[in-house]
């Protein structure tokens, strides 16, 4: 069944801006900063407190489920005081009606403090930090407006988490550089001892060009395979990684846990400061701004045709390659942002990543089935590491 036909049977989630494109760093490949420029007119990009309250409100409203879980991005979030956050929590209890409420908030970790802390395991926030690797993987592209290296206050930032016991993963962004160095890359999350991982290529145009610091795409390929490699011989059910988690979702036919290998789109909405609800946080563009909360609910936008249709066009856009591909059913086509690409007969819409996606189905395809089967038989996929399968790597 397609999953917009009871669309009110899943959470709908809408990431919150409360900080716009404000970032204290500069980071070199970021696509988020740009976005100022849609509001030349704006002082400042501080989300204010009625629209923080309509979002809240709205929000919960449109909820059919018992929890409900809110998203904080940036910019960076942790440019808003303790006492937003503080003031968000007593909205979401005077909407909860008794329902779960959870947190989550993502930072690039350089403005963590003690009090900061204390504030997210008080009140149970899930943090995600943005971090590259090891240091001269991260310092590459992740610097300071005046261009000095931020991995040192990340890691004292890590620090104050775990001092305080403070739920984390990780964000890596994948580029260029660090994806010449996998192991070294996926060691270093071991190393922090973090057990929840997530990584994402970047692909970036500049004037119709691909930009220096994206990710080749058959060595996305190879940076996926190694990881996999090393992961599958001892680390299954002991370290979960987003990508191969949502792989394997795929191949037993449930959901991924990971938007870009769904089959469909659009479930998950961005709000901006001033209250615009756009399709999604790649796609913050005039052509998919949906309304302004001040003017309509959330449940009108995020369900209005416009964006079911901006949902359902990742899977019927895919040119005829796409669709007789074996893989069809693991990748879906990835991301549309990235398809910037033509097919070998000249269609438009081939994903950039393809050739690097397919090798790495091509790769985990007998792993994958095992891991299945197990799954099939109510047996744990982690069996996996004492199969013969593990022998050849």
């Amino acid at each position: 069944m397609n999953n917009f036909a009871t669309p009110f049977s899943r959470p709908l989630y809408v990431m919150l801006k409360p900080i716009g494109a404000a970032c204290n760093l500069r980071c070199k490949y970021c696509y988020y900063l740009e976005k100022k420029d849609l509001y030349p007119d704006s002082n400042n990009y501080i989300m204010p407190d009625h629209i923080l309250e309509q979002f809240i409100e709205q929000y919960m409203n449109s909820q059919t489920m018992r929890q409900i879980l809110f998203t904080w991005h940036g910019g960076e979030t942790l440019m808003r005081p303790i006492s937003f956050y503080q003031k968000a929590l007593k909205l979401q209890q005077k909407y909860a009606y008794g329902r779960q409420i959870d947190n989550c908030l993502q930072t690039n970790g350089t403005l963590l403090t003690d009090d900061w802390c204390r504030f997210f395991k008080e009140n149970n926030f899930l943090i995600g930090i943005s971090i590259d690797g090891p240091q001269h993987c991260h310092d590459k592209y992740r610097k300071s407006k005046d261009n000095r290296p931020s991995f040192y206050n990340v890691m004292k930032g890590i620090s104050l988490l775990k001092k305080h016991g403070v739920e984390f993963n990780v964000m890596g962004v994948v580029n260029d550089y660090n994806v010449d160095y996998p192991l070294e890359f996926y060691n270093f999350f071991k190393e922090i001892d973090c057990r929840y991982i997530q990584f994402a290529p970047i692909v970036e145009t500049i004037d119709g060009e691909l930009a220096p610091w994206s990710v080749p795409a058959v060595k996305w390929g190879d940076f996926l395979i190694a990881i996999f490699d090393e992961w599958v011989k001892k680390d299954v059910g002991q370290f979960y990684i987003q990508y191969f988690d949502s792989t394997l979702a795929n191949w037993v036919g449930q959901k991924p846990g990971v938007c870009t290998l769904a089959k469909t789109c659009g479930h998950a909405g961005v709000m901006e400061f001033n209250g615009d609800v756009y399709s999604c946080d790649h796609f913050v563009y005039p052509e998919y701004k949906l309304g302004n909360i001040k003017n309509q609910t959330l449940t009108e936008m995020m369900y209005s045709p416009k964006q079911l249709k901006f949902g359902t066009d990742k899977f019927d856009s895919l040119p005829t390659q796409c669709q007789t591909c074996k893989y069809l059913f693991a990748c879906n086509g990835e991301c549309p942002k990235n398809r910037i690409c033509t097919t070998s007969t000249g269609e438009d819409g081939l994903n950039y990543l393809c050739e690097g996606y397919y090798k790495f189905f091509d790769h985990v395809a007998s792993y994958m089935e095992f891991m299945k089967n197990e799954l099939k038989e109510e047996r744990p996929p982690a069996n996996i590491m004492n199969s013969s399968l593990v022998d050849v790597l």
